[in-house]
């Protein structure tokens, strides 16, 4: 009880002495309060952009596996650019290789246009043209392989595929630019050179982190409608002729463990390529998972260099504390003498000043906390960048403000309880 009662003697001075210093008290806490702002501001919008990217890597399907001449999973693994691109091309013989041979899939979705320089092109309808879209060829298995969804219309079917029709399914930048107020079916469009029938248009795809990142700029067409007008073995890039690159998404049947179904895609793929036993895939197999775990290493390589930014602010803040509060210990000299005379002990004084540094840094933390979660709020009101507020980035806040305080405030406070009395009342 004693304890407990001078604990709060010595926090109640410590405030006293706070307010009487109202300018150099805030001056001192101002390194903290940016660094705390930092922290919570930061992982805010760090979570939001976090959790916004989990959502559309998840649109992916938990069971979709994508068979690509390179991805993400080769950079993460650290793989050679240059390599990459020496790799060969897939072609449509693969696709129909996996479709044919694989036992443990279900079916095959081929997609021309994708994993390589895109193909583009312009949609037109009476006097309005669009921007140059992405223009996809695709099979009837497209939206079951990307678990996608249909806005109006249908997908095309089998048969359009296999007899070259001319359909087109609208992304929702093409709907928009195309027929703002007119709905699009059975409407004649022109992809490029060619003729099409709008048979549906797709649901705006999820963005990441509310930003339009062209993530409806497309249509699409059947493979064999997209063979016909653009072909696939090469196409004009960057000055060069480059090899068309195909995206396979291969779909297991429900029952068949993922594992066991990635085990004879490769061994496809490897016979198809001729590849040794002691040589490496020269293809990728994408999963969701697996675009999971790139994107953890990204987002704890970006979260480290968020504390370790924040950091340098709270410890150019906590200097800034030591720094007055050694000022203050030498201003204070005769109170010290005073209070010792009195019979206040060591440990007394020492608990004193470390309380005050303490409670500064700790108040600048509360301030940081409040002020960051302010620019998250007005970040997402403003422009609706998602963002996410965990209670642990609060703790982080308060924990990292009071661990400045006691680690920076030690000297001073350890100072100020080794005054000799007699000395310290002399002192003027």
């Amino acid at each position: 009880m004693i304890k407990t009662a001078l604990l709060g003697e010595v926090v109640a001075m410590a405030i006293d002495t706070l307010r009487a210093n109202k300018m150099r008290s805030a001056l001192t806490v101002l390194g903290v309060v940016i660094g705390v702002t930092a922290i919570v501001g930061m992982t805010s919008l760090i979570r939001g952009f976090d959790q916004s990217l989990r959502d559309s890597i998840r649109q992916l399907g938990p069971k979709t596996i994508f068979v690509a001449k390179f991805s993400g999973v080769s950079f993460a693994a650290g793989r050679d650019f240059a390599e990459l691109l020496k790799r060969p091309n897939l072609t449509v013989g693969d696709g129909r290789a996996i479709e044919e041979q694989a036992r443990t899939i279900r079916f095959v979705d081929i997609w021309l246009g994708n994993g390589g320089p895109p193909t583009l092109a312009r949609l037109f309808y009476g006097g309005e043209r669009t921007k140059l879209l992405q223009i996809w060829g695709t099979t009837e298995n497209f939206i079951s392989a990307n678990y996608m969804a249909m806005e109006s219309g249908r997908f095309f079917t089998g048969t359009e595929v296999q007899h070259r029709r001319p359909v087109v399914v609208l992304g929702q930048t093409a709907k928009q630019s195309l027929f703002p107020n007119v709905d699009p079916i059975n409407k004649i469009v022109r992809v490029g050179s060619e003729r099409y029938t709008v048979v549906g248009v797709l649901e705006p795809r999820p963005s990441v982190g509310s930003f339009n990142l062209g993530q409806d700029d497309f249509a699409i067409i059947p493979q064999t409608a997209y063979q016909k007008q653009f072909g696939i073995r090469a196409v004009r890039f960057d000055n060069r002729f480059e090899h068309r690159s195909i995206l396979i998404a291969a779909v297991p049947y429900d029952d068949v463990p993922q594992e066991q179904a990635l085990r004879e895609l490769q061994e496809i793929m490897r016979i198809r390529h001729g590849l040794r036993v002691d040589q490496p895939d020269d293809f990728d197999l994408v999963t969701q998972d697996a675009a999971l775990r790139v994107w953890d290493q990204v987002s704890r390589a970006t979260f480290l260099a968020l504390v370790v930014i924040s950091s340098i602010a709270l410890m150019v803040g906590g200097i800034g504390v030591m720094a007055i509060m050694m000022i203050s210990v030498t201003e204070r000299t005769r109170e010290i003498g005073v209070r010792k005379a009195l019979g206040a002990r060591r440990k007394e004084i020492l608990w004193q000043f470390l309380a005050e540094a303490v409670f500064l840094t700790s108040m600048g933390g509360v301030l940081g906390i409040v002020l960051g979660t302010a620019v998250g709020v007005a970040v997402h009101y403003f422009s609706g960048f998602p963002i996410s507020l965990p209670w642990w980035s609060f703790a982080i806040g308060i924990g990292f403000s009071a661990a400045v305080g006691i680690f920076f405030g030690m000297v001073p406070a350890v100072k100020a309880s080794r005054l000799d009395p007699i000395e310290a009342l002399r002192y003027e």
